[in-house]
């Protein structure tokens, strides 16, 4: 009798536990039927949704999508759903000075914007294959994301709309999910929407999945995400300035006025630029701005697509990083970061005084093809 009845209170107890409130709280994260946790962290999202639409505006929807170096902020408490665009067309840009080619992009820039979520974050993603459009990005949209009034305020690509019909696809870094399912690649007119948590903190790639995904990535298909800690990061209240550069190379070949991608450099591994924020003056003719004394905080991102990057700060030395942005990855006093492809960094360094400080990749023959910034920094304020 007494074995029973402990038998009926285990049970009760059990069926306490089933209604307690940690219960409620992750039932109330999970939207979906197979949605499940493990750890706090969400998997087992809902197939994705192949389908036609007759969409013809902003290419690049979310109230965090920015254009770079810009990181829009998060104001939120806790976690929210994102619904975001990022439809992927075909822009000719410029990416020396009078050195311009069709790329293939997410959004008309290369890079594409960068998504700022938290950790915990649901985005629901959006993309309508437009490679057969001519779609434009210059001018502001009235209520739409702050990437294009970034954008044409800093238009230092030049964009102008191109037409390139391919089959195109998206591959977050930042997504835990199936791949061949939320990665698949889709016709031009067609358009994709599939959801995914941020369940780890990090600054992630995004790129094309679609075969050659090198001929893909080389002619622009790229950018980034940040995923910021949902405790964030111990310095959060001591940051004055925060900025988002991501490092890539191009392959291009002189045809008449205009160039071209060549795979065959691509395969070398000999590129003919390699850059920060897209452009060899992206960082020189608009350089970043601080003050002596400030605390500067990079969010890196080398998009590759071969080559690694050894970051520096001529001047300065970062006092924190935390490498691929997870707060749990934390260095001390590091003069270079060294960044393979689709490898990140959170760094932050003091601005020791006035001054230009240079940003390079150290490996020199990278720096003088275009992978190199300034940072101009101003008096002390007291």
């Amino acid at each position: 009798m007494q074995a029973r009845q402990l038998l009926l209170t285990a049970a009760s107890m059990t069926l306490a536990l089933s209604l307690a409130p940690l219960t409620l709280t992750a039932d109330e994260r999970l939207k979906h039927d197979g949605e499940f946790m493990v750890d706090g962290m969400i998997f087992g999202m809902p197939e994705a949704r192949v389908f036609e639409e007759d969409y013809d505006g902003p290419p690049v929807v979310g109230e965090t999508m920015t254009a770079l170096p810009h990181l829009a902020p998060l104001t939120h408490e806790g976690n929210k759903t994102h619904e975001v665009r990022l439809d992927t067309f075909a822009q000719k840009i410029e990416v020396a000075n009078g050195k311009t080619f069709n790329a293939w992009t997410f959004g008309g820039t290369v890079p594409g914007p960068t998504l700022h979520v938290r950790e915990g974050d649901r985005v629901v993603f959006t993309m309508k294959n437009r490679s057969d459009e001519m779609v434009s990005v210059t001018e502001p949209v009235p209520g739409g994301s702050p990437f294009f009034s970034q954008l044409n305020e800093n238009n230092y690509l030049k964009t102008e709309p191109a037409v390139s019909p391919m089959p195109h696809s998206m591959d977050f870094h930042s997504g835990t999910v199936a791949a061949d399912d939320k990665w698949r690649t889709i016709p031009p007119g067609q358009s994709i929407e599939f959801e995914w948590v941020a369940n780890y903190p990090g600054v992630f790639m995004y790129h094309c999945g679609t075969p050659s995904v090198l001929m893909h990535t080389a002619m622009g298909q790229y950018g980034a995400v940040v995923v910021s800690p949902k405790e964030g990061y111990d310095t959060d209240d001591q940051v004055d300035r925060e900025y988002v550069i991501v490092q890539s190379e191009y392959y291009l070949r002189k045809h008449g006025d205009e160039y071209r991608y060549d795979h065959t450099a691509a395969m070398n591994r000999n590129p003919s630029q390699v850059v920060f924020n897209g452009h060899v003056n992206a960082l020189n003719s608009e350089p970043l701005r601080a003050n002596a004394g400030e605390r500067v905080r990079l969010y890196l991102m080398n998009a590759g697509p071969n080559d690694t990057s050894s970051f520096h700060v001529i001047g300065a030395i970062f006092d924190r990083v935390w490498y691929e942005g997870n707060r749990e990855n934390e260095w001390r006093g590091m003069q270079t970061v060294l960044l393979g492809a689709s490898n990140s960094a959170v760094v932050e360094f003091i601005v020791p005084e006035e001054g230009s400080y240079k940003l390079v990749d150290h490996e020199f023959a990278d720096a003088e093809r275009g992978a190199a910034g300034t940072l101009i920094a101003g008096p002390r304020r007291q």
